[in-house]
């Protein structure tokens, strides 16, 4: 198996530490719902451990929630609430979210608010090996002190210092100093800490929650393309310098961004879509098959046309998982090439495109095999456990049966007959399929063609 690594730009052979595959996925900031920009994240890295547990490996993984800072202050204060009642109502949505989704929960979800002793002792830490400093009720990161830093996002120091300037009274003794213990300020919430009231900077919660649930050296850490610079700059820094020991990270993911049409998703653009938004009009297996027909590191484009096209796609699967099997004759249907190809492709750093066309290959396969009266049973077992690797539940996508016209249904049945008297079989077939995907089932009986709604 191979995982493209961004600390080196290239892919390299997975070999865990341990026999424990230890990995650290950054959360969200819980200042609102969450948007698809969140979906396809999470669903990329929740393919991503699937796939080391189908391969035999046991995962142990973390995923943070940064429950304060500047946005969560400013939004609570607009809306004249608690910043604990704000985030607490934002990260039971994005719980449920996940679970729509059919999101595996993580094994430990830390907040920022409840971490602070293990904050404050990886700061203490830093200052006492000379890697930071206390000034002015604040305690800032010395960049220049340690050796590599802007080696995870391939920049020297001096590009970095080119695009950096000191805001008059900046206590900083180097423009790009970050901050780990951030002094408060009139009217913000606040822990008290050996430097004065304050609380943690953004970077250091993920280095302590890290250090603090899965050890000082992990496997795998993963997140947006944007979080390289600064984010997990700072917190490979950061660790290193605390711990002594390299590296913090041995394989570092990221997954590309999600854009709007031509536009990059943003709150201050106001363009975002929110998760509940999508699955209010198509179900979790479209959203997975939108986001597996990218690799996790590409970008990925976001049009209704594209969610309608998943939409099918997941339905095409769906029925050849769902459809009825002939009994007592051999289908023949290759099982095991079935599972060669999709686990090369997975093994390719994780290339869900391909893994998904092994998929949609074998769909069509199995439903030429059913037309020929065979039994397909093996191979549809096969595509249902490939297929939820993949985190697919194959559930129907119609509406409720009771929204269903029967009209329209009785229509469709006589076009189907139709087409079957003209010899026009695959035709007919796709019929059949539409009825199947309204809820409908078909069976050809010597008395005529009966059709009865799914219960």
């Amino acid at each position: 198996m191979k995982i493209s690594n961004t600390a080196s730009g290239q892919k390299e052979e997975f070999v865990p530490a341990g026999d424990v595959v230890k990995m650290y996925v950054c959360g969200i900031t819980p200042q609102s719902e969450a948007h698809i920009g969140h979906a396809m994240s999470y669903i990329n890295f929740d393919i991503i451990r699937r796939y080391l547990k189908f391969r035999g490996y046991t995962v142990q993984t973390v995923q943070n929630f940064t429950d304060i800072d500047d946005k969560i202050i400013m939004k609570a204060h607009a809306l004249a609430v608690t910043i604990e009642e704000l985030t607490r109502k934002n990260i039971a949505s994005f719980n449920e979210d996940m679970t729509a989704l059919n999101i595996s929960p993580m094994d430990v979800y830390p907040r920022a608010t409840q971490e602070i002793p293990a904050i404050i002792e990886m700061v203490q830490g830093l200052i006492d090996r000379g890697f930071a400093y206390p000034a002015a009720g604040s305690v800032y990161f010395r960049v220049q002190k340690p050796a590599g830093y802007g080696r995870l996002s391939h920049r020297t120091l001096d590009q970095m210092l080119a695009g950096a300037r000191i805001e008059p009274g900046d206590e900083k003794e180097n423009p790009m100093d970050f901050v780990l213990w951030k002094a408060a300020k009139p009217g913000e919430p606040s822990w008290d800490s050996p430097w004065g009231p304050g609380r943690p900077g953004w970077h250091i919660e993920c280095s302590a929650m890290s250090l603090k649930y899965l050890g000082e050296q992990i496997d795998i850490h993963g997140g947006g393309a944007d979080l390289v610079f600064p984010h997990h700059e700072n917190e490979s820094a950061q660790s290193e310098a605390y711990t002594g020991k390299a590296p913090f990270v041995r394989y570092w993911m990221h997954n590309g961004l999600l854009k709007l049409g031509d536009e990059k998703m943003s709150k201050s653009i106001g363009n975002i879509v929110s998760i509940r938004q999508v699955l209010s009009k198509y179900p979790s297996d479209a959203m997975r098959v939108f986001v597996l027909n990218s690799h996790y590191r590409s970008p990925l484009t976001y049009t209704p046309e594209a969610l309608e096209a998943a939409s099918s796609g997941a339905e095409r699967l769906r029925q050849a998982v769902e459809a009825k099997s002939q009994d007592g004759n051999l289908s023949g249907y290759d099982t095991a090439a079935l599972r060669q190809r999709f686990i090369e492709a997975m093994d390719d750093d994780f290339n869900t495109p391909k893994a998904l066309a092994a998929l949609f290959d074998a769909a069509r396969e199995l439903n030429r095999l059913r037309d020929d009266k065979r039994d397909i049973s093996e191979g549809q077992a096969a595509l249902r456990e490939l297929g939820g690797v993949l985190g697919l539940t194959f559930k129907p996508l119609h509406k409720p049966l009771e929204e269903a016209d029967a009209a329209a249904i009785q229509a469709l049945v006589d076009k189907r007959t139709e087409l079957r008297k003209a010899k026009q079989y695959q035709q007919a077939d796709e019929v059949r399929r539409q009825l199947d995907a309204m809820g409908v089932a078909v069976e050809d009986t010597p008395q005529g063609v009966v059709w009865k709604t799914k219960r």
